[in-house]
């Protein structure tokens, strides 16, 4: 799984300009601020392309997706992740798995090993200093706000049993995004049914093996300290 992520814009902007995420992440997104400790139903960075009008965004995003028929922002059930095996037949995710597909550029994620009363995080990270992660985004309106207002734009990261690094630390992982197939990806008009599902979630897997980790301490607050190793 992945439950909380690190998001340095710093080192993420710049190192965008020389990779497949160069036309979409080209400058921070308003009130886009750095954290070490980004959780459930807080923003992360969304890349997409818009399938109204084919524009290239890079936004923030409520991680966690909302589908537009839920009466409130928050459910009952999580979403901040989406198992791959079989996404196009669930109902929360297989309208935006058609034409709402997204990008989740980090510069690396937490997960966590030992017993519950000895939990032991690990910061991990990828080869370059943006990891980028397959996900979903779906726009939701909260029907008490007046007309035209009130919109949220959600989001949640894709999932895959786990692979490389990842295995002995936990049995599932983010879907990482292989460069070969982000442009597919991130097209609106690319089909998007399961076939694209399995093939994105296969080409992650040589992607864990490049991944690199360590043990932090327990994650109190935020800020940089938080990936000094333990």
């Amino acid at each position: 799984m992945c439950g909380r992520v690190i998001v340095k814009w710093d080192e993420m902007i710049p190192a965008a300009t020389d990779s497949e995420l160069a036309e979409w992440v080209l400058g921070v997104p308003e009130g886009a601020v750095s954290s070490w400790n980004v959780k459930p139903t807080q923003q992360i960075p969304v890349a997409l392309t818009s399938a109204k009008d084919g524009q290239k965004r890079l936004e923030t995003a409520y991680w966690s997706l909302v589908p537009p028929w839920a009466k409130e922002l928050k459910l009952k059930y999580p979403t901040f992740n989406a198992r791959s095996e079989g996404l196009s037949e669930k109902a929360t995710f297989k309208g935006p798995l058609k034409k709402q597909r997204c990008v989740i550029p980090v510069t690396g994620f937490y997960e966590w090993t030992g017993p519950k009363d000895k939990r032991i995080p690990h910061a991990i990270f990828g080869p370059a200093p943006i990891l980028p992660m397959a996900g979903l985004y779906s726009w939701w309106r909260d029907p008490a706000a007046p007309e035209g207002e009130g919109w949220v734009l959600t989001a949640t990261i894709l999932t895959r049993a786990s692979a490389g690094i990842m295995q002995p630390i936990h049995d599932r992982m983010p879907v990482f995004m292989a460069d070969e197939l982000l442009h597919d990806w991130l097209d609106p008009e690319t089909p998007g049914d399961q076939l694209l599902v399995d093939a994105v979630s296969e080409a992650s897997v040589p992607i864990a093996s490049e991944l690199h980790e360590y043990a932090v301490k327990p994650l109190r607050g935020d800020g940089p300290e938080l990936i000094d190793p333990a």
